[in-house]
């Protein structure tokens, strides 16, 4: 499941809508919503996340959210290490097989050492 998916079966639960009742009223099947909701989807369109920001009736601050979190849940990365060192490729291909064996405190690590380099830490 992807952050986004996570966002959107909570605002569902509190809503108190299943898939299919959903999915009729944005417009697309439950077999797609369900994809969407576990991550076998990549990202929707701006169409459809405003479609879903309407429908469940949320201020511009929760939808902002909603959309970067639908930016940041894209199932199948691509990282582009083209013209950077070797050892930039061999780390990314080395993550992209290893991430299913990471357990959540790696990921809170790596997550903060990545945030830490972003602020120039």
């Amino acid at each position: 499941m992807t952050p986004f998916g996570e966002a959107v079966r909570r605002l569902r639960q509190r809503k108190g809508v299943s898939q299919k009742e959903m999915a009729a009223a944005i417009g697309v099947s439950p077999a797609y919503l369900s994809a969407l909701e576990h991550g076998k989807r990549g990202t929707p369109s701006f169409d459809l996340l405003q479609r879903i920001a309407g429908y469940f009736n949320i201020i511009w601050d929760e939808a902002e959210e909603l959309f970067l979190l639908a930016r940041a849940s894209d199932p199948r990365v691509v990282i582009d290490t083209s013209g950077l060192a070797p050892e930039y490729t061999a780390f990314a291909n080395r993550l992209a097989s290893q991430i299913r064996h990471l357990d959540a405190r790696h990921i809170r690590e790596l997550s903060k050492l990545l945030e830490n380099a972003a602020k120039g830490g």
